[in-house]
């Protein structure tokens, strides 16, 4: 075995070996607990000395013995748990899947097939930060929660290890694709390892970076935002109650929103704080945090539908947030985590939507891309080629019946809605789950219908409201051959082997191609029109 923290790119052992996380692991996770004992045995003197009472009280010598070793004692037992914990942690990439084993009474084991990979994220708290960790989260396809989490590594072995399984996930790496020939690749016969399985582990591969989101645009966004407005209403209702009935009881009624509110400004602030976006054959890399810093990876194809909304308060200023539904995310147990981790753009101008837009849908199925986004965000009527709600049901929607609509390019499907609350959704046809037309009976007195598209959970929910009848039961039928082909075309799991056609020779690693998004990418017309466009439309 090797030392604990290490991997088979530090000690060149081969794949598939059990490895044990940083022995420091276990400390990092359960300082609370140390605290709690700390506070437990030393409550009592600090309150005599802030009461300015002798330190110790009488007695205290015959009694100080026992405290001692009853503090020595479930010392003694936290730290052997601490201990147990990191032995029976281990984990092992081999096979097409990463595995991890924990738990000494109650074992647990854990694995995720890296075809399933849907985005690796490299978290490190404070005090991992501290004492140089981080941990791995591995999202899958088939998880209700994080499949797999890995804390915690060297930041160095935790990079490593990402780039080899989204290597490996992607198909860059041979051996371990999909497939007959990988998989006697990945399982040899006894006595005959695959050359694969002592394969050196794949360099991080390099990155441009995109955008960043400048900390005064943070703070703005933050204090313009819906809770900020609904916050100075209430304090405006607070005073004129109080004027109105010499009743000073309405002010204590801020103080739970008050605090609320300085909460939720505190943990947008702190996650979203440097945030910076940036391309590579890996995916869409995203970093952020102020305390606790997060770099999330997202690998193309895998995000199954993007919103971009506009609050009324930041039209003034054309800023947009962008959130996004990837499997593993909307379903995971920390509401507040994964809020954070399906933003895709904090706040961003246009711009920036269109740079980030590029790395999600790099073909945009149209030759005027900008256009249409930006009639699915700003236009109404007939405008980017929106079909709109039919004008004999405008008395449902009397402000947003000229704004909801829908459009198809040969890649997604666009939904827009909202008048005041501008929002317009993308779904790659391809993830495109099943639809399903709804109606009311007062939409049926106006023959109109609602046309919903199933994906994986999470913030975005596709819903196209109060369309035509006839144009609901049009696009049904369309959506559905739609997503039926795009399903056909994407013949694999491993997206570098869809960004990169077999007949077209690999680029050499870190040579830069014209036009191409990141060194080693093949060229995009499409991202050109995205760069061209968004230059006439900003």
């Amino acid at each position: 075995m090797p030392p604990a923290g290490t991997g088979p790119e530090d000690t060149g052992t081969p794949d598939g070996e059990w490895l044990r996380v940083h022995p420091a692991s276990p400390f990092v996770r359960g300082w609370v607990a140390l605290a709690a004992i700390t506070f437990f045995f030393g409550r009592d003197l600090f309150e005599r000395t802030l009461q300015g009472q002798p330190v110790f009280e009488d007695g205290f010598a015959r009694r100080a013995p026992w405290l001692l070793g009853g503090g020595a004692a479930v010392l003694a037992v936290a730290v052997l748990g601490f201990v147990l914990t990191w032995y029976f942690t281990k984990y092992q990439v081999s096979g097409g899947y990463v595995r991890v084993n924990t738990g000494l009474l109650f074992r647990q084991h854990r694995q995720a097939r890296l075809d399933r990979v849907q985005a690796i994220d490299i978290v490190q708290p404070l005090l991992a930060r501290i004492f140089g960790l981080a941990e791995l989260k591995f999202e899958v396809a088939d998880a209700g929660e994080s499949a797999v989490r890995l804390a915690y590594l060297r930041i160095d072995d935790a990079r490593r290890l990402r780039a080899t399984i989204l290597a490996r996930a992607s198909g860059a790496e041979a051996g371990f694709g999909a497939g007959p020939a990988a998989g006697a690749a990945a399982h040899p016969g006894p006595g005959s390892p695959s050359a694969a399985s002592f394969a050196p582990p794949a360099p991080e591969a390099p990155e441009i970076q995109v955008l960043s989101v400048p900390p005064s645009r943070l703070v703005g966004s933050l204090l313009l935002s819906e809770q900020s407005f609904f916050i100075v209403v209430g304090g405006f209702a607070s005073v004129v109650l109080s004027a109105l009935t010499d009743n000073r009881a309405f002010y204590f009624y801020l103080v739970p929103a008050a605090l609320g509110l300085a909460a939720s400004y505190w943990n947008f602030f702190n996650k979203g704080y440097n945030f910076t976006a940036a391309v590579s054959p890996d995916g869409i890399r995203l970093r952020y945090g102020l305390l606790d810093t997060q770099a999330q990876t997202l690998p193309p194809g895998r995000i199954q539908a993007v919103k971009i909304a506009q609050p009324p308060l930041w039209r003034p200023f054309g800023w947009y947030r962008m959130q996004v539904n990837v499997a593993g995310y909307g379903t995971s147990g920390n509401a507040v985590e994964g809020n954070t981790r399906t933003i895709l753009l904090p706040v961003g101008k246009f711009a920036d939507v269109l740079a980030m837009l590029s790395l999600v849908l790099p073909d945009p199925g149209t030759d005027r891309p900008a256009e249409v986004f930006a009639a699915g965000l700003t236009g109404r009527d007939s405008d980017g080629g929106f079909t709109t709600t039919p004008r004999r049901a405008r008395l449902l929607a009397p402000l947003g019946w000229r704004r909801n609509g829908f459009a198809a390019t040969d890649t997604a499907l666009l939904i827009r809605s909202g008048r005041w609350w501008r929002d317009l959704v993308l779904v790659p046809h391809q993830r495109t789950q099943s639809l399903a037309i709804h109606q009311g009976p007062v939409a049926r007195r106006f023959r109109v219908a609602d046309l919903v598209l199933h994906t994986t959970a999470g913030p975005v929910a596709p819903r196209l409201t109060q369309a035509g009848l006839d144009e609901a039961r049009q696009l049904f039928d369309e959506q559905s051959a739609r997503a039926r082909l795009a399903r056909k075309r994407q013949t694999t799991e491993q997206w570098l082997r869809q960004v990169v056609p077999a007949v077209e020779p690999a680029p050499v690693p870190g040579t830069p191609v014209p036009g191409a998004p990141y060194p080693g990418a093949p060229a995009s017309e499409a991202r050109t029109h995205y760069q061209q466009e968004g230059q006439t439309h900003g």
